[in-house]
């Protein structure tokens, strides 16, 4: 993926896995434990779907060859979802985190998580690639997937020269938030930014180390009353040392 992520579909095989997830995802977002977040705005939706170690949803084969992936077993997924007047502030968000949200996105890195009070970086979570999955019908305004295109080499070289005198055993516990500022401000500056709307029937492939966010709800988007809704499948990788240098 030169351009660090992919379209899939339409699909016919994606759009049935996506009806019969979809009444699933209403559930899981519409529970009284659901984690709604920028003014109830937005849900996190974290392992949210009842699907099975296949992928499989009500008794519906989860569709690998569609998408072009080997299989393997994977988390329940991410239901995100998100409605009307996104971005609103989230409790405790502070002035500036709420500007980059509105004004990039929110953009970021999966895997990367900022740990303690002083919000230091480190490569926790190293998945082997991003599965988004529309679950319902939107018009592309509403609060699209962004990418930035080709960011995925930026961010590789980056952290790689910051880890260059450690131990490969240690990357997983190295400090990279110096580094992973400077190459996502390298991104900015750099790659473009493409919004990716996508239907029932569709689904995108995102490169791990690729930066991406969610564009603000515009005036005039339509969605049904849920809002709108992606699952997401992130499958980990054995090591921190295989999502650096891995393909």
């Amino acid at each position: 993926m030169d351009r660090g992520w992919r379209p899939i579909g339409p699909d016919p095989a994606i759009a049935a896995w996506a009806k019969a997830a979809r009444p699933l995802a209403e559930a899981a977002i519409s529970n009284a434990d659901a984690d709604w977040r920028c003014g109830g705005t937005w849900c996190v939706g974290l392992d949210a779907l009842d699907n099975d170690e296949a992928g499989n949803v009500a008794g519906l084969a989860f569709p690998w060859s569609s998408f072009g992936l080997v299989q393997q077993p994977l988390h329940r997924a991410q239901i995100s979802t998100v409605r009307p007047g996104y971005p609103l502030p989230s409790d405790g968000e502070n002035e500036a985190g709420f500007r980059f949200r509105l004004n990039r996105d929110a953009a970021h890195l999966d895997g990367v998580i900022a740990e303690g009070p002083e919000k230091r970086r480190f490569i926790r979570e190293p998945h082997a690639w991003i599965l988004g999955i529309a679950l319902n019908e939107t018009s592309r305004d509403a609060s699209p997937l962004t990418v930035w295109e080709g960011s995925h080499e930026i961010i590789r070289k980056a952290l790689l020269d910051a880890l260059a005198k450690v131990d490969r055993a240690d990357w997983g516990n190295s400090d990279l938030t110096e580094a992973y500022q400077h190459a996502r401000k390298k991104v900015f500056e750099t790659c473009k930014r493409v919004c990716v709307p996508i239907r029932p029937g569709e689904a995108t492939l995102l490169h791990r180390l690729t930066i991406h966010g969610v564009a603000p709800w515009a005036e005039a988007a339509a969605a049904p009353e849920e809002g709108r809704m992606i699952a997401y499948f992130r499958p980990l990788m054995p090591s921190v040392e295989d999502w650096l240098l891995k393909p």
